[in-house]
């Protein structure tokens, strides 16, 4: 077994550390969402934490970890008596983005089951997670099926396996972290607000805390032991500590004063729902606990608010992170007078969390730095000089909501909202033999298999025999997210100021469409001599928006360009991810100019989309009163459909995928 990393010696990172440690201290504050970019230790001190938890003690021989002083009455090894157990260290368990439902949650033997009429349940992660941690990396690219069911888990404390009539049951209580890194995807704001605490991270900017990451790192690696024997003082002291604030926990008084400023921050920040309030709650009298008191202070209102807040107001994408803490220091002063505890904020500053100890301490600002480690071309008004003609980006309109773009047929991508698929989730609409590990049992199909077979198999009692043979696996329907490819002319035909924002606002809409249903996204656009992929295919609609905010304009219209880059990023795509299906949306008024017949070149790189059963729809931006007709001829050349930008409002669109549907077949 390899030494895991101790968590004291992290550098930095304070307010992960405390998110972790406040988690450690009371799991009903509902676990932590580390966001962040690659490199910034998120796992190195997930996978540290388990060190720190005391041992559990459980019922010698149960596989779902039962505590022998409080038995589960339900546990499906049990009953057990309340009695003396044996003591194992506490589990850190990782859930793989690829796992299946029955892997995460447990899997029924079906053929027993209908043979022998027996119960055999073979414990899943949930199972396995039971008093310990639960750990998934990359947890915006887990299904949304799988993340509903973990954070239902965590908000019950059990997991519920409901399959063909046989129900199973058990105590699922773990502390649940989740990493991502936001570039990759964002979670829904649903799924975002499940979690209890979150954190945003990034690697230092200050070199010597880089030097003293990569000495400690290069030590770590020559001698794992030897390392992790320099800190150990430091481990059992934290370990301790977890310990003592466990158990003083139950002491710590929350008063009304408390109270009112924890009510009064969420309503400020305009936060849905009461979820919020709660989690302040229970994270205010962690950190008491924590630091040793038994009375919750301003300031663990102060920290608790920039911990379990910055992710639940956000009403979209494309909303940057974080908390104004002008506004929360002026929310609690106002509410200060009415607190009956100690008012007096701690003398090492607001948000100290009364650590001490050289505890991790929470940072004044997680997000400090964030917005100036992205410089884009074209921001602040003065674009990088790149053809004649350009001219600084426009701003984009206020969105407004679409309706459904979707691919014809039936598909077999990733889960997702938008085209028909067959998918593990979904309504039954038949039934096949399975490939590999039966997951969704067909009973009646299952049964008919078996039925004519009775007699051979010698049966004499009321039983089915059921052989391997006869099992079928239910073929579902549902929906899969897609490959929605923007396609956007930025050449001087489109320069208009009030134009080229309305445009950005109607592909600002379809990206938002496109997050919602869970799509990925790319970005092509063209103008002067040439077309550049602005964003490789990504399921982060955030970075899209950001490119598209920043596109200038000017130049002429290589159209033809344009829809040969295209070409190719599909043609890449489809290597890597063969089973998504792309949608091309071109945002153009049809002109081709530049180069010998500019027209007839774009209508035959078209024809090469049109001739691969690529679904396509033109946003035609054409204005004036006088009007070419050009854009419709480009859908036709694609096989797709022409939509006026007004005819994208969600009012005004209801024919559109009909006729995307029918001049694709």
């Amino acid at each position: 077994m390899t030494t895991p990393f101790p968590f004291t010696a992290v550098v930095g990172q304070d307010d992960l550390r405390l998110a972790l440690l406040l988690n450690a201290v009371s799991p009903a504050v509902g676990g932590v969402l580390v966001r962040g970019e690659k490199g910034t230790a998120k796992s190195t001190a997930v996978r540290a934490l388990s060190a720190l938890l005391p041992e559990v003690a459980v019922v010698p021989g149960c596989r779902f970890s039962c505590d022998p002083a409080a038995p589960d009455p339900g546990c499906p090894d049990g009953p057990h008596e309340a009695g003396a157990g044996t003591t194992r260290p506490a589990r850190m368990v990782e859930l793989p983005v690829g796992a299946s439902e029955d892997r995460l949650v447990g899997a029924l033997d079906i053929e027993r089951a209908l043979a022998e009429g027996v119960k055999a349940f073979e414990p899943g992660l949930l199972a396995d997670a039971h008093r310990g941690i639960l750990y998934v990396d990359e947890v915006n690219l887990l299904h949304d099926h799988l993340v509903d069911l973990l954070l239902d888990a965590a908000a019950m404390g059990a997991s519920y396996v409901e399959r063909e009539g046989v129900s199973v049951r058990h105590a699922a209580r773990f502390l649940l972290v989740g990493t991502m890194n936001p570039e990759e995807g964002e979670l829904r704001p649903q799924l975002l607000d499940r979690f209890g605490l979150t954190v945003e991270v990034a690697a230092s900017r200050e070199p010597e805390q880089r030097v003293e990451v990569v000495r400690r790192r290069l030590a770590y690696d020559d001698d794992p032991a030897a390392f992790a024997a320099r800190w150990a003082d430091e481990e059992a002291a934290v370990r301790e500590r977890i310990v003592a604030a466990r158990r003083l926990l139950p002491q710590v008084r929350l008063g009304d004063g408390a109270l009112r400023q924890i009510a009064a921050t969420c309503a400020a920040f305009e936060v849905d729902g009461m979820r919020a309030d709660i989690v302040m709650a229970r994270t205010a009298t962690a950190l008491a606990a924590w630091a040793g008191r038994t009375d919750v202070l301003a300031e663990d209102v102060r920290q608790a608010a920039l911990l379990a807040l910055p992710h639940r107001r956000r009403r979209n994408p494309f909303d940057a992170p974080g908390l104004d803490e002008d506004k929360l220091d002026q929310t609690l002063e106002e509410f200060s007078g009415e607190d009956d505890s100690d008012p007096d904020p701690d003398p090492d500053g607001p948000g100290g969390g009364g650590g001490g100890g050289g505890e991790p301490a929470p940072d004044s600002g997680p997000q400090g730095g964030d917005t100036a480690a992205r410089p884009e071309a074209g921001e602040g008004g003065e674009p990088q000089p790149s053809g004649a003609g350009e001219q600084s980006p426009a701003r984009a309109a206020e969105p407004f909501r679409t309706k459904v773009l979707s691919v014809p047929g039936i598909g077999e991508g990733a889960a997702g909202r938008r085209s028909r698929a067959r998918t593990e989730q979904g309504r039954t609409t038949g039934a096949r033999r399975p490939r590999g590990a039966l997951t969704k049992l067909h009973l009646a199909a299952t049964v008919q298999a078996a039925a004519p077979h009775q007699r051979a198999r010698g049966r004499s009692g009321p039983g089915l025999v059921v052989r391997r043979d006869d099992l079928r696996q239910a073929t579902r329907e549902g929906r899969e997210g897609n490959l929605v490819l923007f396609v956007v002319d930025a050449s001087g035909s489109m320069a208009a100021r009030q134009r080229m924002s309305a445009v950005k606002g109607a592909v600002l809409s379809l990206l938002l469409d496109a997050y919602q249903r869970r799509d990925k996204v790319g970005l092509v656009t063209f103008r002067g001599t040439s077309a550049d992929v602005a964003l490789p295919p990504t399921s982060s609609v955030d970075a899209a928006a950001a490119r598209l905010e920043s596109l200038p304009t000017g130049g002429r219209t290589p159209l033809a360009a344009g829809l040969l880059k295209a070409h190719d990023v599909l043609r890449v795509e489809r290597l890597r991810d063969a089973a998504r299906r792309p949608l091309v949306v071109v945002v153009t008024d049809g002109r081709a100019t530049g180069g010998p017949e500019p027209v007839a070149l774009a209508g035959r790189a078209a024809r090469l989309f049109a001739a691969e059963g690529v679904a396509s729809v033109v946003v035609d931006c054409e204005s004036g009163p006088v009007r070419l007709g050009l854009a419709g001829q480009l859908a036709a050349d694609l096989g797709g459909t022409a939509v006026t930008l007004d005819e994208l409002r969600a009012d005004s669109i209801a024919g559109l995928v009909k006729d995307v549907t029918r001049r694709a077949a």
